[in-house]
């Protein structure tokens, strides 16, 4: 083993919390099933497409009789999509499940992700390996990848794989379209007469995969306490040297909740959200207009500095840049060949041209050449422009120093405006995982064991009111099919689990919403600090704002009132001195 940390050798002892029904021995350990389920649109279709695995209920584990839990068992295990804090613990959770129902019962990991599975590659996982990896970030334990399994070919041999492994069961741990491959996969062995169940682990540190069902995937609640952290550095840097504005873009492509967490735990001046900007229906325009009127604000009050959080998917809300994407997407999936020989940006400017439609093109001519260039970078594994290579937050800089320029020439703006650009993605995704996430992966994993116990497939585990001291959560199972529906891909319409979006109505959005007005003039910064993995409860156990929020338990504390409080303390504290020196 390689040597390690002492924050290392520390979280190595460290046990997971679980919920009180887990606790039990497994064989006592019961799943009781609710009321049939249906998707969340398009049912008549995908009722279709999943003749076998389509309607399932829903599940929870109980206190009961499960004898078939000390059955031997054959395991595969998969890390699918991007990293994500606690994907250890989920591997864990499900190694000490298996091992607590039959002690031989065995688990392969696959290697580097789906990949793995119909290549055949993986090594087993025993007690010395998995302990080297318990409580620890990041997926290097068997590694991950992006492979999608959706060809003849691709299931043909994840089936051959699964019959000379001779496995009962194969756990996917991923987002929504790693998951959308389990229901997939689940559907065609059933289909196939297989034996192998399929069962599905929620993982993004996006957050855009929950429901009432799943409360948050693992990895959110990490990734953003790491981020935030970040941001409050910078906003203590920034509040100390008062002369630079930070604009820093965060993860989160399709929904914008790392961005609105981030905004709750640290209170930047400017937070965009992209979903209130497509409800909007924001011009890039409008949204540099919003964000100089914090500028110009601010400098009225010499504060010539300031905090914007960008979400890295901005763009696609953007109704211009949305219809630009869109054609952009279409175009080069039809006409591929066709654009790939093209080498000049250029060239490809010209081709562009002649097939898009005068608006989109009008669009993508206003931006400058290196940031247009970006939208033409090579596809993500879907055919779609890859959006966080896209640099939004240069973006907006050179779109507010224009701006600025104009609104100094009226003489409408005399302040200084000197910018800083940052992106913060990877450095979240492989981080320790807070007490939080090292226990509800490792819940999950557990949880995945009992659902491949119980004999049920195409399921994804669930554990919820997590609001709530871990003992009291409950664990259980959802069937894939009811997180699904129909979506354009590649020009064609396919079966995918639905992303959850921010939800403008939501209690987190209207927090911050009822703040960002004090927070765009006034300095408000709150700084979370480091995560914490030892001490009180309160401070090494919370979760998010967000969780605690939609769940009613929580609420923004604003700065004004915590500077009233820590003025108070202080007076308190001087108070005695004072009197002894009057006395004197």
């Amino acid at each position: 083993m390689a040597k390690v940390s002492a924050l290392q050798t520390a979280r190595y002892a460290y046990t997971p919390k679980k919920p009180g029904v887990l606790n039990l021995k497994p064989e006592s350990i019961q799943l009781e099933f609710g009321k049939p389920t249906k998707a969340v649109s398009d049912q008549k279709e995908l009722s279709e497409l999943f003749k076998n695995t389509y309607g399932k209920p829903e599940a929870t584990f109980v206190k009961g009789k499960n004898p078939e839990v000390k059955n031997q068992i054959r395991v595969g295990v998969i890390l699918s999509g991007g990293q994500a804090p606690g994907g250890h613990n989920v591997i864990a959770g499900l190694f000490d499940g298996i091992k607590a129902g039959n002690p031989n019962s065995k688990l392969f990991g696959f290697l580097n992700g789906p990949s793995g599975l119909t290549d055949n590659e993986y090594i087993e996982i025993k007690d010395k390996y998995m302990d080297e990896f318990r409580n620890t970030g990041g997926f290097d334990m068997i590694g991950s990848g992006r492979t999608k399994i959706e060809t003849p070919e691709q299931y043909a041999a994840a089936m051959d794989t699964a019959k000379k492994l001779k496995l009962d069961a194969i756990v996917i741990i991923g987002g929504d379209d790693s998951n959308t491959n389990a229901a997939l996969l689940a559907e065609t062995f059933v289909a196939a007469g297989m034996k192998t169940r399929v069962i599905g682990v929620p993982k993004t540190i996006d957050g855009d995969l929950k429901n009432d069902q799943i409360e948050t995937s693992f990895g959110f609640d990490t990734a953003c306490k790491t981020y935030s952290e970040l941001i409050g550095n910078i906003e203590r840097d920034a509040n100390s040297a008062k002369k630079y504005w930070h604009f820093i873009k965060l993860m989160g492509r399709s929904a914008s909740h790392i961005a609105l967490e981030c905004a709750l735990q640290t209170q930047p001046n400017i937070c965009l959200i992209s979903e209130e900007v497509e409800a909007k229906k924001m011009t890039l325009k409008q949204i540099t207009d919003y964000i100089c009127e914090s500028i110009v604000a601010r400098a009225q009050n010499n504060e010539n500095f300031g905090v914007v959080l960008v979400p890295e998917g901005l763009v696609e809300f953007i109704p211009e840049m949305k219809s630009l994407i869109a054609e952009l997407n279409d175009t080069m999936a039809h006409k591929a060949d066709e654009f790939n020989k093209l080498v000049s940006f250029e060239d490809k400017k010209a081709w562009l041209k002649d097939n898009l439609k005068p608006a989109s093109y009008k669009t993508f001519d206003s931006l400058p050449d290196a940031i247009a260039a970006q939208f033409l970078a090579d596809r993500d594994p879907h055919g779609n422009v890859q959006v966080s290579r896209i640099e939004t937050e240069k973006l907006l800089v050179t779109m507010v120093e224009n701006q600025l320029a104009a609104l100094k020439k009226s003489k409408k703006y005399t302040g200084k405006f000197s910018a800083y650009t940052h992106f913060f993605g990877y450095e979240g995704r492989c981080a320790f995982p807070s007490n939080f996430d090292a226990d509800y992966c490792y819940a999950l994993g557990y949880t995945a064991f009992l659902l491949i116990a119980s004999g049920v497939t195409g399921y994804l585990s669930s554990v919820r009111n997590l609001t709530a001291p871990a003992k009291e959560w409950t664990a259980g199972g959802i069937p894939l099919t009811m997180m699904m529906n129909m979506e354009q891909r590649h020009g064609t319409k396919k079966p995918v689990i639905k992303k959850a979006l921010v939800e403008l109505e939501g209690k987190p959005f209207k927090e911050f919403a009822k703040n960002r007005d004090t927070w765009k003039v006034k300095t408000s910064y709150t700084y979370p600090g480091a995560i914490q993995y030892f001490g009180p409860a309160e401070v090494a156990d919370q979760t998010t704002k967000t969780i605690l929020l939609e769940r009613g338990k929580g609420k923004v504390t604003s700065a004004a009132k915590t500077s009233a409080k820590t003025e108070k303390a202080s007076a308190a504290k001087k108070e005695p001195a004072k009197k002894a020196k009057a006395k004197k």
